[in-house]
């Protein structure tokens, strides 16, 4: 498991040519992507001079979210327990969530202690919806259901786009900055920040993600003026590069590709050069690829303003969940670090007094089976989510935490696929109009809205946002 997620993750980090994403030249010419969306003015956005971001955590694999949070009231427990059979956790080992007839997976301390701090509140039996539905429409009428469902390719995409019945390379984050760039003055960073490389959450029209590594910060040009003492060959280098940028060019095409490195190049001075004036966190992180991509946000965050951002998207993937096999020994590690990583992530912000403008969030394809397969469990549908921050309702439970009971009003059978009662549309909804996002426009970032929530009520979609 660990040596396939360093191995996707080294990929991914070396997937967005020269930290400004992977679009092809053409889609670039096209959709006049770069910097262009820092110009963009948009009347509807809601807020001042606040600072606020989002930072998006994707458990990729699809996670089984039933062994995260899982209940302890003794009925309920009970069907808990005879339905997971061997890979329940036993009740006297489950972290206590306050308040609540709840518990969370042994390896979980620190959302256990975040959430009874009220930092932290699940959101249960979510999904990929086009509209609500009942046991007996999921049997009637396909036309209903998301396009490909339980299909890790398709409702991955699902996820970032909130377009469960279409299929786009546009996500809502990219859509958000979209309409929001204007709030940035820096018109050579992206409010959209990967610590993933390229992804399609952060994809807009006129937008790409920003990458950056987890150990250095920016990605500069291989090689290129990184040496203070430099030998002739890294001399003849530099001079090399300098001309290629600094020549002009009458080819469209050559000018364009060299206007991005330009860009690039300059970004990663700037990045690199405000990243040293960072506080010290580094204390409060584990030493893993996951906690090092959380810290290198925090640091990230901590330059906001030297940098000219006042609005940010992290996008961060921590992949290897799907866990067909192998599923109490692998996620209780995994657990562990997701826990240790979020844990140390909150104490950071706070310790440089962002916490209250910041909400990290959790999504994962599709939950898992109730049912195991003899050594882990299969790909479902509905299952549960975190998200974290001094602003939000923390210390609950959201939505409908279902019967546990195989043939339950909820359960599809399959060994135990749940429907979701609650839409990614109102999870992310309810995040997008924190951020800043007025209710009109809402139908242009997720257009299956409306099946769920009335924009014009006044209420949130869920209720987890202050």
């Amino acid at each position: 498991m660990k040596k396939q997620y360093l191995s996707r993750r080294h990929f991914l980090g070396q997937a967005s040519c020269m930290a400004l994403g992977s679009t092809t030249l053409l889609s670039t010419l096209t959709n006049l992507k770069f910097v262009n969306a820092a110009t963009m003015a948009n009347s509807s956005i809601v807020g001042g001079d606040d600072y606020k971001a989002m930072i998006c955590i994707l458990l990729s694999g699809g996670s089984d979210s039933h062994n995260m949070l899982i209940p302890r009231e003794t009925n309920r427990y009970n069907e808990y327990a005879q339905t997971r059979g061997a890979i329940a956790i036993p009740r006297n080992q489950l972290g206590v969530l306050n308040g609540s007839d709840y518990g969370v997976h042994p390896s979980m301390s620190g959302i256990r202690d975040l959430f009874n701090d009220e930092k932290l509140s699940f959101i249960s039996n979510i999904g990929t919806l086009i509209q609500p539905l009942t046991k007996d429409q999921v049997w009637q009428n396909e036309q209903l259901l998301p396009l490909g469902l339980f299909s890790h390719s398709d409702q991955i995409q699902q996820w970032q786009t909130s377009l469960p019945n279409s299929r786009s390379s546009i996500g809502w984050g990219g859509k958000i900055s979209d309409l929001m760039s204007s709030l940035n003055t820096n018109d050579k960073i992206s409010m959209n920040i990967s610590l993933s490389g390229n992804n399609i959450f952060q994809t807009g029209q006129n937008t790409v993600e920003y990458t950056i590594n987890a150990e250095t910060g920016g990605m500069p040009i291989y090689g290129y003026k990184e040496n203070n003492n430099p030998a002739a060959f890294d001399i003849a280098r530099n001079n090399a590069v300098d001309n290629i940028l600094d020549a002009q060019y009458a080819d469209i095409y050559k000018k364009t590709y060299v206007d991005v490195i330009k860009t690039s190049r300059d970004a990663n001075k700037q990045f690199s050069e405000a990243l040293e004036t960072a506080p010290f966190i580094r204390d409060l992180f584990p030493d893993n690829e996951f906690s090092n991509a959380l810290h290198m946000i925090a640091r990230t965050i901590a330059v906001r303003e030297s940098l000219g951002l006042r609005r940010q998207i992290f996008f961060v993937d921590f992949g290897g969940w799907d866990h067909h096999d192998e599923l109490l020994s692998s996620q209780s590690e995994m657990l562990r670090i997701l826990s240790d990583g979020m844990s140390g992530l909150n104490s950071a912000l706070e310790r440089i007094g962002v916490a209250d403008c910041v909400t990290t969030f959790t999504c994962s394809e599709f939950g898992r089976t109730l049912s195991w397969n003899g050594n882990g469990t299969d790909h479902a549908w509905g299952g549960n989510v975190m998200v974290m921050g001094s602003t939000i309702n923390g210390g609950q439970v959201f939505g409908n935490y279902p019967s546990l009971e195989l043939e339950s009003d909820l359960e599809l059978g399959g060994g135990g696929i749940m429907l979701p009662t609650l839409s990614v549309d109102e999870y992310f909804a309810e995040l997008a109009m924190w951020f800043g996002v007025s209710a009109g426009e809402l139908a242009t970032l997720f257009p299956n809205l409306g099946n769920f929530y009335n924009s014009g009520s006044g209420n949130m979609p869920i209720g987890f946002m202050s």
